[in-house]
């Protein structure tokens, strides 16, 4: 059986009840209620039932007890029935809306700490058991009467038309930022590297003539070889892919060499003058080319 109709019947039985945070519904002693006649006694109104406003009456145990043999629940969980009921009745009157106790009658606020009440129906046994069928599983929760009060209470939530739009400009924006930036770096790149070209490109070194590349003998290497100055070993591969690399750097101005020494391994290097910073141009070259740069001394 719902919360509602059992305060409804502790009323009828105790003549008083008494809600936290509310005040204290009396029924007159003298005035006896006959729950077992036909439907007719649905529609009768009370007579005898007063409410006297009181915010701070505590709970009564008996009511408690009252609840838990009737529902069969843990007096812990029939205190926490009880409070989220009076809750619910706390929230429409403090909106001003009328609340209507089953079997008792409705309570509304008419100003700021002041309640008016109006009797209600007599709840008899036939109405208690529709009642406590409709309380059977299968019986949606929005057809009890507390499901309406919290369905009244809620605010609608509206859909936000714009979250789409807003959510697409930030995509575009962020694929726009990550173009810009792969540009930025692209051209910050390129600009050190033509920086490094320049740098080599003022020094003195020697010019090998690229006809003698594929010559397999010793005479390209001693041209190579430059009193006060370093070669820096810029890659070691085959024939075609040491080609393709020379032909690119090349043609980025870069004063690439090429040599071998049995046409299988040719190796790219530049030569540099021994004055500059060896450790610096190093970390440079290498981060340029991607590739692991070392220094090879000539004798």
């Amino acid at each position: 059986m719902k919360l509602a109709y059992l305060l409804a019947q502790y009323l009828y039985t105790n003549k008083r009840l008494d809600l936290p945070g509310i005040g204290t519904f009396k029924l007159d002693p003298a005035v006896a209620i006959n729950t077992e006649n036909s439907s007719k006694q649905r529609s009768a109104t009370p007579e005898g039932i007063s409410f006297e406003q009181n915010t701070s009456i505590l709970d009564s145990p008996d009511l408690i007890s009252y609840i838990s043999s009737k529902t069969g629940k843990m007096k812990a969980l029939a205190i926490a029935d009880l409070e989220s009921h009076i809750e619910l009745a706390q929230q429409f009157l403090n909106i001003g809306k009328p609340f209507t106790f089953e079997g008792i009658g409705h309570l509304v606020k008419t100003r700021p700490g002041e309640f008016e009440f109006t009797p209600g129906l007599i709840i008899n046994d036939k109405t208690t058991k529709e009642i406590t069928a409709s309380d059977a599983p299968g019986l949606s929760k929005k057809e009890t009467v507390e499901a309406r009060y919290q369905a009244f209470l809620a605010t609608p939530v509206a859909r936000s038309r714009w979250r789409k739009p807003v959510v697409a400009l930030l995509a575009f924006c962020g694929i726009a930022l990550a173009i810009w930036g792969g540009y930025t770096i692209s051209t910050r790149n390129s600009g050190n590297e033509e920086s490094v070209l320049a740098a080599a490109a003022n020094e003195t070194v020697p010019y090998v003539d690229s006809s003698q590349l594929n010559k397999p003998d010793t005479t390209l290497i001693q041209k190579a070889a430059v009193p006060d100055s370093y070669k820096y070993v810029l890659q070691v591969s085959k024939a075609q892919k040491a080609f393709d690399r020379f032909k690119q750097l090349k043609t980025n101005r870069w004063d690439i060499k090429m040599e071998t020494q049995d046409s299988i391994q040719y190796k790219l290097f530049i030569v540099l003058p021994t004055s500059i910073d060896t450790t610096r141009k190093l970390d440079s070259l290498t981060a340029l080319t991607g590739k692991k740069v070392y220094i090879e001394y000539q004798n």
